[in-house]
């Protein structure tokens, strides 16, 4: 029973990777450029949801709505200010860096407001455990609450590009800026939704990870983030099925790696893994060869 519990565990900590993931592959897809302070958009969700419901007493649903709106305003901040004015910046690296520079303001903002002690953060899922095998398997709320987060997310967004005007004005804008202005969509309406969704995605993952492992730090997001990246790159960044294989995939091999190898080599497994991949395959598992004609 060891090898499905840790399996399970596994996919459900691969879920919240997913679910980060979808978010750093949206706005690289659509926006072409790397938002490093994704995870730091984790840890404000986390800390809006334990003020709402630790400091405010106010009802679990209403605190995650509450950090859903939070994080998808910031995100559309966060473009509007530090990031639309540099997009035609010659240098990609000036939008990389201002990426960095916004992720030390988060957490650093995040330091001053409530310090650098850890936080002991409730559980906002209320969902009672599944016992299986007469509870020789024990499935709690959180993993499934997460597992099944994470599988309606990606099918949502599925959906949402493929059937919606505004999902068919992020594949224009992800293709072709100039052609897709020309043919009167909104540039700059469409990134900062794409932002914004990214955002609330981001909410939603800090929930659910400080749910998972009820501890909360000004630096919370930062590992989960690198994480999350490294899975859009092993699915293939700027896909979204890829995005959820490459979470799943990794959630299971760090799960794997700490339970059968080493708790302390798990990280380095992972990003092992991920040198592996851009040797084997740079496009990752579901990314696809762009040749440019000129």
């Amino acid at each position: 029973m060891s090898f499905l519990s840790y399996l399970i565990s596994g996919i459900s900590l691969g879920s919240v990777y997913a679910i980060i993931a979808l978010g750093y592959t949206m706005v690289y897809g659509i926006a072409k450029m790397l938002n490093f302070a994704h995870g730091d958009v984790i840890m404000v969700g986390g800390f809006v949801t334990f003020t709402c419901v630790s400091g405010m007493g106010l009802p679990p649903v209403v605190a995650v709505l509450l950090a859903v709106i939070v994080c998808t305003a910031l995100g559309m901040v966060i473009e509007g200010v530090a990031y639309r004015p540099l997009r035609n910046a010659a240098s990609p690296l000036a939008v990389l860096i201002t990426a960095i520079g916004v992720s030390y303001l988060l957490q650093n903002l995040a330091l001053l407001i409530y310090g650098a002690n850890t936080k002991s953060f409730t559980s906002v899922i209320k969902v009672p455990a599944l016992k299986l095998a007469g509870g020789a398997l024990v499935i709690t709320g959180e993993t499934l609450v997460t597992i099944c987060s994470g599988i309606l997310i990606m099918i949502c967004l599925t959906l949402f590009i493929k059937k919606t005007k505004t999902g068919q004005a992020m594949l224009a804008v992800s293709e072709d800026k100039g052609a897709a202005q020309l043919m009167g969509i909104n540039v700059n309406r469409t990134i900062s939704i794409t932002f914004a969704i990214g955002s609330a995605l981001a909410a939603i993952a800090g929930v659910l990870l400080c749910s998972a492992y009820p501890s909360l730090t000004p630096y919370t997001g930062a590992m989960p983030g690198i994480k999350a990246f490294v899975a859009a790159v092993f699915g293939g960044i700027g896909s979204i099925p890829g995005a959820f294989i490459g979470g799943i995939f990794l959630g299971i091999l760090e799960i794997f790696g700490k339970a059968y190898i080493s708790s302390q080599m798990a990280d380095a497994i992972v990003f092992a893994v991920l040198i592996v991949v851009l040797v084997v395959k740079p496009t990752g598992i579901l990314g696809k060869n762009i040749q440019e004609k000129v």
